[in-house]
């Protein structure tokens, strides 16, 4: 019988644009959550980011301002480990293995590819194509066994399992990397667009109206609830009457999940409800629960240093649970190291 791995979780976020509201719900909370409950590495994946031009001082700003939110929303760098990606050489050191061990064809079916490169993937980064072997070594270099992720990483996720699995294969090692498991917790883990119910919140997205954002203060998140589209019925008693309301839908999703709520009871609260009652009363929610964190970012980018000691420290630690397990990788390889 193969021996048990040590319960880990590892995740990550792209230090890019201002993280949202959609950020929080679909995954930083659920990081938090986490915490009381297993050993955690939480990484801002800033060797991802570079897979499209990054300004070098945005970039560093952006990695500073990740660092902020995951801190103010409550995950304790002193109990886990918080760093960032770059400053531990093991990611890219065995995604250059993983480089070797993954198939091109595995990598032609990953649809986030297909979609970020769109018409243009003869211009396409490198680096944007084997993202997801990179994502393999984030994980499998502290052997982590289960890694939160949204729906749109769970193709990623499935690859690292198959790269940890063809490695173990390939080596003879059956035992050498777990098979990392998603999680995939909680309510409202697919924040939608305030503009538009079908489509994700993104940063990316070129309406600000379109997201809230983790820096916005208490006038600004309630403008934007105020002004999301709807549609002109009245809520629903029921989530069977939602179906098709996809902006209704979203709503009463993000509601349910800053109230730590179902939507059956949201729906049993606000049933045949106009949008302009409902509209007020989840900005009061999110307001209470967004400004808190907010000032609790700007005061900790006051201080850069104190947000860069953090992370070194998180680097250290990190270093120290990485970098044996890839020395056992290169000697299962059989590379010679001095």
């Amino acid at each position: 019988m193969a021996p048990a791995h040590s319960p880990l979780v590892f995740s990550g976020m792209q230090p890019t644009g201002n993280l949202h509201l959609g950020n929080y719900l679909g995954a930083i909370r659920n990081w938090v959550k986490l915490q009381e409950t297993h050993p955690c590495l939480y990484c801002i994946v800033d060797l991802h980011a570079v897979t499209v031009f990054q300004d070098p001082k945005e970039l560093r700003d952006s990695i500073r301002a990740a660092a902020a939110a995951y801190i103010a929303s409550g995950i304790d760098p002193e109990k886990h480990i918080v760093f960032n990606q770059s400053q531990v050489s093991a990611h890219a050191e065995l995604a250059w293995v993983f480089n070797c061990v993954a198939r091109i064809g595995w990598l032609n079916r990953m649809t986030q590819f297909k979609e970020k490169a769109g018409k243009n993937r003869e211009n396409a980064s490198a680096g944007l194509f084997v993202y997801p072997n990179l994502m393999a070594a984030d994980i499998l270099a502290y052997k982590a066994t289960h890694v939160p992720v949204g729906e749109d990483q769970k193709q990623h996720l499935e690859l690292s399992r198959d790269i940890a699995q063809k490695f173990n294969t390939d080596y003879g090692v059956p035992d050498f990397f777990p098979l990392p498991e998603p999680v995939i917790t909680g309510p409202a883990t697919r924040v939608m667009s305030l503009r538009d119910g079908t489509q994700k919140m993104s940063k990316s997205d070129p309406s600000d109206y379109s997201r809230i954002n983790l820096t916005d203060d208490a006038d600004a998140i309630a403008l934007k609830v105020r002004k999301a589209r709807t549609d002109p019925d009245p809520l629903p008693s029921e989530p069977a009457g939602l179906v098709g309301r996809a902006e209704a839908e979203n709503l009463v999703s993000i509601y349910a999940a800053l109230s730590d709520q179902s939507a059956e009871d949201v729906l049993r609260d606000f049933g045949g409800a106009q949008f302009s009652d409902f509209k007020k009363a989840l900005s009061d929610v999110a307001v209470e629960t967004l400004v808190p964190l907010t000032d609790e970012m700007n005061r900790l980018l006051q201080d850069p240093s104190e947000i860069d000691a953090i992370l070194a420290k998180g680097a250290g630690r990190a270093r120290e649970l990485a970098e044996p397990i890839l020395r056992d990788v290169y000697d299962v390889v059989g590379f010679i190291r001095g």
